[in-house]
């Protein structure tokens, strides 16, 4: 089974890291320091879900994505870091940030290292037959 990476943890121990102390108690991914390493980690794997903890719409989004036999890398985002983490996204996709309408909101999927949208991307796809292809495409099915 899969184990989500804690968001807030990679903020915490850049913060410390940039102070000169040493890293907290949380282990991060390996070369996981900053956020253009955020930039990295979409572009390198195949399916990204950047989720809200307890968030029912996020939860769907992974059970639909677990139920293709897909097992993507799941970010999980705390309220305290919600707005850096939203900031991040947004400088990822090319949002300059003036408007709510086109700032990313959670749950947020990546597919092959673009933007795919939230739930009802994700489930507009499903029921229109387009979301497997995709999925095939980015290489995070085989089948």
């Amino acid at each position: 089974m899969q184990q989500a990476l804690p968001y807030k943890d990679w903020f915490a121990d850049t913060a410390t890291a940039s102070a000169g102390g040493t890293r907290g108690s949380s282990n991060p991914p390996p070369g996981v320091n900053d956020y253009a390493s955020v930039s990295r980690m979409v572009s390198e794997n195949a399916v990204i879900v950047f989720a809200r903890k307890d968030c029912c719409m996020c939860h769907v989004v992974k059970l639909l994505l677990h139920g293709h036999g897909v097992n993507p890398t799941v970010f999980d985002v705390d309220e305290a870091n919600e707005d850096d983490v939203v900031n991040e996204l947004s400088r990822i996709i090319g949002v300059d940030g003036s408007g709510n309408a086109t700032r990313p909101q959670f749950p947020a999927v990546f597919v092959g290292g673009e933007i795919f949208g939230g739930l009802e991307e994700v489930m507009g796809a499903h029921i229109s037959g387009e979301l497997v292809p995709r999925l095939r495409e980015a290489g995070a099915l085989w089948l």
